[in-house]
């Protein structure tokens, strides 16, 4: 018989942002699984995955940890901005336990898609997935997005993204829509991205509203905002993550 549809990403993210659901024992396991809000647990068998620098916790079997070499262009564009930063290589055959501040932890199955996100907010991805760093177009002066620069993934698997709080999902073709740019975690390859700025003469004396600069989106697909403008502070080691994204899940 004709086996299950593969839910669109659209679809899977709203199943995981509607309730949390326990996996069912006859349920065949993923490459990547929740073990709680906070820990993902990616398993490999011989192959190897990129995970953020630092974000293990634990892990079982045989695994190599080594530092992930972004060559060409990227060098430059990592030492520019703190974007798409320091990642690690992890690879062998076990299992690996991965995250990041205790910040929840959504996985997303991407399956010849493109998807790009803050740094900051990215945990893990296969080896199926491509990732560079790319100059985010923008219309104002000043530091948005923790820069100028964010990552675009590409390809097909699993990747897993950290949230400081339970995000809520947007669809920008349904009204317009905008975002403070620390606040935004990933949008879909689709969209077109803007930035709107509120600078007045009452923003240099320190009588504006705080929100100066929005990242405006549109067109067909969906966004992830979290409730928080998210942890400034931070570097490559990490011990918390967080949980619970099965958005694309196929």
């Amino acid at each position: 018989s004709e086996g299950p549809r593969c839910r669109t990403s659209i679809e899977t993210m709203q199943d995981d942002l509607e309730a949390l659901r326990e996996r069912s024992e006859g349920e065949v396991e993923d490459a990547f699984t929740l073990e709680n809000p906070w820990l993902l647990k990616a398993a490999l068998s011989g192959g190897a995955l990129q995970a953020r620098l630092g974000s293990m916790v634990a892990y079982q079997g045989e695994l190599r940890f080594e530092r992930a070499r972004a060559g060409g262009r990227r060098i430059l564009k990592r030492a520019l901005t703190p974007e798409g930063g320091r990642l690690m290589n992890v690879s062998g055959t076990g299992e690996v336990f991965l995250a990041h501040l205790a910040q929840q932890i959504y996985r997303v199955r991407l399956d010849d898609e493109e998807v790009t996100c803050n740094s900051r907010n990215l945990l893990a991805f296969e080896s199926g997935i491509d990732w560079d760093v790319r100059r985010v177009p923008r219309g104002v002066v000043g530091k948005v997005a923790g820069g100028l620069f964010n990552t675009h993934l590409s390809g097909s698997g699993w990747l897993a993204l950290v949230s400081d709080g339970q995000p809520v999902l947007l669809r920008p073709s349904e009204a317009p829509t905008f975002a403070d740019p620390q606040a935004a975690i990933a949008w879909s390859g689709s969209l077109e991205t803007t930035f709107k700025s509120d600078f007045q003469a009452r923003t240099f004396i320190g009588l504006g509203s705080g929100e100066s600069v929005q990242m405006g989106f549109r067109g067909e697909g969906w966004v992830l905002v979290q409730p928080s403008e998210g942890h400034q502070a931070g570097g490559p080691s990490g011990g918390g993550g967080g949980g619970l994204f099965d958005w694309l899940a196929g």
